[in-house]
């Protein structure tokens, strides 16, 4: 469970790298005439990669917790990786869904101005995630070592 935990979560930490530095800054280079073309084409795309691997790190992060002895994981990561899901999500669906849904419409300035600034958000808290799972590894691994 907690490596299919980490490689999902060290999945995206790297999908959203190479969104917030190459892709969504790259939106304003789209000619306007195809913007919407091209946004509609992205969305439907890059939902099929993002989607199941949120869910998974979500259901994931669930399980761990519900049971993080079971996992000899310390609580306080565990914890701790489970609010910053609930960040991420919360960023996506109050932050950049809204500011996807409005450059679907037409490409704004201001519109991808925000999308790039409020991606940060996303991005620092997988990031943070990534490490903290680096965390869990290493604890347990130190308790299977110390174990029997």
């Amino acid at each position: 469970m907690l490596l299919l935990h980490a490689a999902v979560t060290w999945g995206l930490v790297g999908l959203i790298w190479t969104i917030q530095l190459v892709h969504y800054p790259l939106f304003d280079r789209v000619p306007e005439r195809g913007f919407r073309s091209f946004h509609e084409s992205h969305s439907r795309r890059i939902t099929w990669i993002v989607g199941p691997l949120m869910a998974t790190e979500l259901a994931t992060g669930i399980l761990l917790a519900a049971r993080p002895g079971a996992w000899a994981l310390p609580p306080a990561s565990v914890g701790l990786g489970l609010a910053l899901i609930v960040v991420v999500w919360a960023s996506t669906a109050f932050l950049q869904v809204p500011l996807h849904a409005k450059l679907g419409e037409r490409f704004s300035v201001a519109s991808h101005r925000a999308l790039v600034g409020t991606n940060w958000l996303r991005t620092v808290a997988w990031s943070a995630r990534g490490g903290i799972v680096a965390w869990m590894l290493a604890s347990a691994g130190a308790a299977g070592a110390d174990g029997p």
